[in-house]
């Protein structure tokens, strides 16, 4: 596009915006009209999806804008604070070159900079927290500036632009092209219309897709449309995954640091979740539902660390007290992301802003609540009551509030992709029974497009459709280029959760190698698509050019296909 051409186009653009017609709300008298910003690639979403993204596309030399809905960058391992899920196999295959990096520099800033006791420093698989959740469970401060560091080369020379705490507002397109789209400054108002050849939306609801009118699904499809065994007789599209607002909290023995009472305390302390298949009892107890059976069971909580098997206090601890010098800490330190602060009475996606709003604000105190249960009603092993030394660490998340800057989000928005992957490509059953192979032999669908690998079993959370866990045994499976392609849309690419997978599929894909591997193959597919001068369809469906591209990523350090390995 020409100089003249780009001017008329944005003055366009602006124009369109300022009048509202693209925009969901009048811009305010005062407010500074719209900026505009240029680049190679605009990535929406700064988190491990949308960080990998644009560290591919800087490192093929393209000009990123990346923009950010909170103040830290990282999604899920930072703003969301969830320490990382991942497959038994991740230390030595199973994931990008570069996702393997990011974890040996979260290692590598424990080592340099924290006072690990000689055992602790000896081990070549250092786990911070020893969750038993994660390999490497660690505060979310260390990926932040492990991820920083790793963006901070491009943003020094000019080749990067980050900006943080803009969300998405508005899109403009052009028949089956995205051309611009407008975030919002979040501190300190106005708009700024980012352009570019390609857009890869990393957000964590998939919220470019229905601003720019890339076809998409919401919540559950029904068995007709997928055929998976375990979907839902008919379509429901408010049936979407529980999130979560996780927060962080230390013990403190002897001392008190009760909460004041949340506001719905009591609602939430007589909550009996109405489940299909039934849920044991009321919400805050230590009896929940197995995910994989679908029956009761009870699960122990003491933070003291009397109790050492399959302890709640263990399973997302970030900091293990015990591999630090002496007096370092008083006490572990765990995220609190648990079956008792899941919620489930509202989706996020479908609804109103102000709705949206009011189901994170319930599930906050959901949050708030389960903690204040802990610190004064909750059953101990002991046989006491409330353990009020527990103490809520805002520090550690980075608000004042305590919680999370951002939900958990376990399902997205998902593009109606050239390939959705379905339950029939990754289910260990399911596979087995279409093959006619045994346990031992059996793989997942052997897609010839693949841009990476993962592994994780299907797990879904209870959903706001009111169904208890689907939690399935799956198939260590591969990424295919076509769940990232929609069906028209030509430049706009999915960079996390929103790739062409179903509501049952995205349960073994959400998690965070997977979304970090699929962000950097968009990045990735962005640079060769500019380099070529061919668009990304055209990619997947030229063998020469698949071929190239293919290579292109395993130069990068992609796997594109596992080695014999157990199903999960």
């Amino acid at each position: 596009m020409g100089a003249m051409n780009r001017r008329s186009f944005l003055q366009t653009v602006t124009g369109v915006l300022s009048s509202g017609a693209l925009a969901p709300s009048v811009r305010a008298q005062g407010t500074p009209r719209a900026r505009e910003l240029e680049a190679d690639l605009v990535v929406v979403g700064g988190g491990l999806g949308g960080c990998a993204a644009t560290l591919a596309a800087c490192r093929a030399g393209l000009r990123v804008v990346l923009t950010e809905e909170t103040d830290w960058l990282g999604g899920q391992v930072t703003a969301q604070a969830v320490p990382p899920d991942e497959h038994p196999w991740i230390e030595s295959f199973g994931c990008t070159r570069a996702y393997r990096e990011y974890r040996d520099e979260v290692r590598a800033f424990y080592r340099l900079r924290y006072p690990l006791t000689p055992e602790a420093r000896a081990q070549l698989h250092f786990n911070p927290g020893n969750g038993w959740v994660s390999r490497i469970c660690h505060e979310p401060r260390v990926s932040l500036a492990v991820l920083e560091q790793r963006l901070a080369p491009f943003t020094s020379t000019g080749q990067l632009q980050i900006l943080r705490e803009h969300a998405v507002r508005a899109a403009a397109t052009d028949h089956d092209r995205v051309r611009a789209v407008t975030v919002r400054d979040g501190r300190e108002g106005g708009e700024r219309v980012l352009q570019a050849p390609y857009f890869i939306d990393a957000t964590e609801l998939g919220e470019l897709l229905p601003l720019t009118g890339t076809e998409h699904v919401v919540g559950a499809e029904s068995r007709a449309e997928t055929g998976e065994p375990h979907a839902l007789p008919s379509p429901q599209p408010d049936n979407q995954q529980a999130f979560t607002c996780c927060f962080a909290i230390d013990h403190l023995a002897g001392e008190d640091h009760t909460i004041p009472k949340p506001a719905e305390y009591d609602f939430w302390r007589s909550y009996v979740p109405q489940m299909v298949p039934a849920w044991p009892g009321p919400l805050l107890s230590w009896s929940t539902t197995h995910p994989v059976t679908l029956q009761p069971r009870e699960i122990a909580f003491d933070p003291t660390e009397q109790v050492t098997t399959a302890n709640l206090w263990s399973y997302r601890r970030i900091i293990d007290a015990a591999q630090y010098a002496p007096g370092t800490y008083r006490s572990g330190i765990s995220l609190i992301n648990w079956p008792q602060n899941d919620y489930w009475l509202g989706p996020l996606v479908g609804v109103s802003e102000a709705e949206r709003a009011r189901h994170v604000a319930r599930a906050k105190q959901l949050s708030l609540a389960l903690l204040y249960w802990m610190q004064t009603e909750a059953p101990r092993p002991d046989g006491g009551t409330g353990w009020p030394g527990l103490r809520l660490r805002p520090d550690m998340v980075g608000t004042t509030d305590g919680l999370a800057k951002f939900p958990y989000i376990r399902e997205s928005r998902r593009i109606r992709a050239e390939l959705t992957v379905v339950e029939q490509h990754v289910s260990t059953e399911a596979r087995r029974q279409a093959t006619g192979q045994t346990v031992e032999t059996v793989t997942a669908e052997p897609y010839p497009d693949s841009v990476g690998v993962g592994a994780y079993r299907i797990d879904l959370h209870p959903s706001t459709g009111g169904r208890n866990y689907v939690d399935l045994s799956s198939l260590p499976f591969r990424i295919p280029l076509g769940a990232l392609l929609p069906r028209r849309v030509e430049n706009l690419l999915p960079g996390g959760k929103n790739l062409g997978t179903t509501h049952i599929t995205n349960g073994c894909y959400r998690l965070h190698p997977v979304e970090w591997n699929i962000g950097e193959a968009a990045g990735a597919l962005v640079a060769f698509c500019l380099a070529r001068k061919e668009p990304p369809r055209r990619v997947r469906h030229q063998p020469g050019l698949l071929a190239d591209f293919q290579a292109s990523l395993r130069r990068q350090g992609f796997e594109l296909e596992w080695p014999r390995v157990r199903p999960l």
